[in-house]
């Protein structure tokens, strides 16, 4: 007897053959087993690798505290307005035997954003390059760049603020090629019904590397001081790239660990898969759409700040929930494709609009509750937790529609997603000269209006399938 579930789920207008973007007509592989396998363990070394990423780019955001001279703060003191009552300053006694510097706030503002001017110049030449080299190397000098340049750190604050400026901005190229080289890799990597687990492991450890890093630059820069941020991370860098060289490589075909029984599974798994940029558009205008809300949250926004004073372990609340979420996603999105007998597209649709309906919800409610923090930290943290569904929506999108050039199309995305990067903090500080309940309550409009304008989208016109045009006269891809 047929399932009216799986009825429902086929109805999207969608062939079968949507639900394992594969040729018409080709048998699907017996599954090989996932323990030991050479593919998970490809998904958990990219984890400690992105987990390293976001390490090295968010632990400035802590060491500056301790880096800026104490008369020269990093706020303006523009919360006093908000929440009068948590407006005073938070006295900590700790380690201070690193350097001071005289940075104000707009100082401080370039050298955090310097990061992104490098970071938004090598997206699409990374997808371009590892789609013709591979993302091994790729993915790998890019990181050890970055936990190489981050040892320089505090040199480069001595010599100044344009000399950092430079070095944050170099880091940026080095972190750019990342995302599209796993992309890439991942296109001869990750089997049709697995994609979203497999994905969804290697870019979690994104989330959790801020979860950590946050909270343990607070703690070396208490116990130790700030320098020691920097030859921490950086060292874990270059250690995590010596297991990355000897570990991975760049296919299947080129593995010498791999099993003859995973090789063939993978391989005939993606055999005949095809690409098309027909709807690439489409995860462009999400991707910018998701990725200005994610930045309007990572706003000093007035109801959490004296949290994150007391706390650091509040702050990284929300992307501890993201990380939990990004996982069991991937887990959910796989088994109702292969189990549950959904359609790719659909699929797709279904986290994509609960992974950007339901933040623009709660970022919506933020607004409301005043000097509430403890409903603050709630709010935010479960808008950025179901945030985390888009890992399994339209963030893989690319493999699916275009497998042998995800990391090119995912270089184009990331480069517009990087766009918010810069103006939304600009863009909230305009729209808040006062510093009141109203003023961010029109930010979270904003942002949440732009979420669902995404979602929207996204559902309306993405597809989940390879398209024939793609086919030579010999029926092969590209």
């Amino acid at each position: 007897m047929r399932s009216p579930v799986r009825d429902l789920a086929r109805n999207d207008g969608e062939e079968s053959t949507d639900r394992t973007p594969l040729l018409p007509g080709t048998p699907r592989a017996e599954a090989a087993p996932v323990c030991c396998s050479a593919r998970y363990n490809l998904a958990i070394l990219a984890f400690f690798g992105f987990f390293i990423v976001y390490a090295l780019r968010v632990n400035l955001s802590v060491a500056l505290v301790d880096m800026v001279d104490s008369n020269t703060t990093l706020e303006d003191n523009r919360t006093s307005k908000a929440c009068p009552e948590h407006s005073a300053p938070i006295k900590v006694h700790h380690n201070q035997t690193g350097k001071k510097y005289q940075w104000d706030a707009e100082t401080q503002g370039w050298i955090l954003g310097s990061f992104f001017y490098g970071y938004i110049i090598t997206q699409i030449p990374g997808g371009y390059v590892a789609s013709k080299i591979g993302g091994k190397l790729l993915l790998g000098f890019g990181i050890l760049g970055t936990a190489v340049l981050t040892l320089f750190t505090p040199i480069a604050a001595d010599l100044g603020v344009g000399p950092l400026i430079v070095l944050r901005a170099l880091e940026g190229l080095g972190e750019g090629v990342t995302f599209p080289a796993m992309h890439a890799m991942w296109s001869s990597w990750a089997p049709p019904l697995e994609r979203s687990k497999l994905l969804s492991i290697s870019y979690a450890g994104a989330q959790l590397g801020t979860v950590i890093s946050l909270p343990l630059s607070g703690i070396i820069c208490y116990y130790m001081n700030w320098t020691y941020v920097f030859y921490f991370f950086g060292t874990i860098g270059i250690f995590w790239f010596l297991l990355w060289i000897w570990l991975v490589s760049d296919t299947p075909q080129k593995h010498k660990r791999i099993t003859h029984c995973e090789k063939e599974y993978i391989l005939s798994s993606l055999r005949n898969q095809v690409w098309t940029l027909t709807h690439f558009k489409n995860n462009v205008r999400t991707f910018f759409s998701s990725e200005l809300r994610y930045q309007f949250l990572k706003i000093d926004i007035p109801i959490v700040h004296a949290l994150d004073k007391v706390n650091g372990f509040l702050s990284s609340l929300p992307y501890l929930g993201s990380w939990l979420c990004m996982i069991l996603s991937g887990q959910a999105a796989d088994n109702l494709r292969a189990k549950w007998n959904f359609s790719t597209l659909c699929v797709r649709r279904i986290f994509s609009l609960i992974g950007m309906i339901g933040p623009a919800v709660f970022l919506v409610a933020a607004g409301f509750i005043g000097c509430d923090y403890s409903l603050a930290v709630a709010f935010l943290t479960i808008s950025t937790t179901l945030g985390g569904f888009c890992s399994s929506g339209f963030s893989i999108n690319h493999l699916d529609i275009a497998p042998s050039y995800a990391g090119i199309l995912l270089g184009i995305t990331n480069t517009f997603a990087t766009i918010p990067g810069m103006i939304g903090p600009v863009i909230a500080k305009s729209l808040t000269p006062d510093n009141t309940v109203g003023e961010w309550q029109t930010v979270f409009y904003i942002a949440a209006a732009i979420n669902v304008f995404g979602a929207i989208f996204f559902t309306l016109f993405a597809k989940g399938e390879v398209q024939n045009w793609a086919l030579d006269h010999h029926g092969h891809r590209h």
